[in-house]
């Protein structure tokens, strides 16, 4: 399937162009939001993601209405070639399934190492300095013992690409907002005892 994102910053501002040319463009479903590219929860595109499959294609007019930085963009580029998803920048395709997008993928992919490296590197230098200093980090607190277990199992089966849908009912957990309350504190709590950066929506350990 072809869906189509858009994003305009404030609410003054008009969605029409961009939808008017994800349509002419053939998208089946667009997802589109007003907000900030400096606002880490982007729900819609959040929820894109969350149904995406190998062979499908997400269209954008322009790249910044996809990724709000450098540092963003090379992590959801490398997302995407990892589940074989075909970005499309207005008429221009990245086809992470064929040799030359595979390259790409490679450079995104290489790149995207390289930037987790040095998030780790500034991690661990930054909890050495802390010990040092006598700040040592503990478990995230709010709490009880039957959420933080829903929490583990939710964060377990978030990696296994099961849908948000799936998840609650799995988990046995009644909302959304819920749920990424719990992931937040799972991922906080794992990024401690791993030593492993948190990505900026909280949701994942990098």
């Amino acid at each position: 399937m072809k869906f189509g994102y858009a994003r305009v910053s404030t609410k003054d501002q008009n969605l029409d162009a961009q939808m008017k040319v994800l349509n002419k463009l053939g998208c089946d479903k667009i997802f589109f939001e007003k907000i900030s590219g400096k606002n880490i929860e982007r729900t819609e595109l959040n929820k894109l993601l969350e149904i995406i499959r190998a062979g499908d294609t997400i269209i954008v007019i322009k790249i910044d209405r996809l990724a709000r930085s450098l540092k963003d963009l090379i992590f959801l580029l490398d997302e995407f070639s990892a589940r074989e998803v075909i970005l499309q920048i207005d008429t221009m395709q990245f086809n992470f399934t064929t040799p030359e997008g595979r390259l790409f993928a490679t450079l995104f992919g290489s790149v995207a190492q390289y930037e987790r490296e040095l998030i780790n590197e500034r991690t661990i230098a930054g909890m050495k300095a802390a010990r040092e200093n006598g700040r040592i980090g503990g478990k995230p607190k709010g709490l009880n013992d039957e959420a933080k277990k829903k929490a583990t199992k939710a964060y377990d089966l978030r990696v296994k690409e099961l849908s948000i849908n799936d998840i609650l009912i799995t988990a046995g957990i009644k909302s959304k907002r819920t749920l990424y309350s719990y992931l937040r504190y799972e991922v906080k709590r794992r990024s401690i005892l791993e030593n492993k950066e948190i990505s900026e929506d909280g949701l994942w350990l990098l």
